[in-house]
């Protein structure tokens, strides 16, 4: 056999091969993190249920999903172990402290430019005119009083009777 005729062959079958790889190490990476788990540490299950670990088991683990309330899970079930920090920042809300001697980033740039160097800018007025008002009240009165008459009969021209 010609080697151009079994090419296609081995490279759908390298393709094959480092594609299972790539698998291979994700699922051991995951069963390492599964593994390493401790009681009180906080995890993150693929429902995306957030408990602490009260007790690991061999093939289970024992989370408490509330105060006082603790429920077994498999540890397949289990999809991230994380660290204290935001484990209480997810849970309990707590805030992280800012890094003081980092550069901090304002929400906005204004704070970035100073006042003196601010041209005068003029505000634009985004409401209704009292004109405007007035021109859709108007619009809508002679819409009800054509509304009226169309429904009493009257205003109709030739060649619109009603047909009963």
């Amino acid at each position: 056999m010609d080697l151009i005729t079994l090419l296609p062959f081995i490279v759908l079958i390298g393709a094959m091969f480092l594609m299972t790889r790539s698998a291979k190490k994700k699922q051991a990476a995951a069963a390492q993190m599964r593994n390493d788990m401790q009681p009180g540490t906080g995890v993150r299950t693929i429902g995306g249920m957030y408990a602490t670990v009260k007790e690991v088991h061999d093939d289970t683990v024992l989370l408490e999903v509330a105060p006082g309330v603790h429920a077994v899970y498999a540890k397949n079930s289990i999809g991230a172990v994380l660290d204290d920090a935001e484990y209480n920042r997810i849970v309990h809300g707590d805030e992280q402290e800012l890094d003081t001697d980092g550069t901090v980033v304002p929400d906005d740039a204004s704070s970035l430019t100073s006042d003196a160097e601010a041209p005068e800018v003029a505000k634009i007025d985004l409401g209704k005119d009292d004109a405007a008002d007035d021109a859709e009240t108007e619009d809508a009165t002679a819409k009800d009083v054509k509304d009226a008459k169309d429904a009493k009969g009257e205003g109709k021209t030739d060649g619109d009777a009603d047909s009963k």
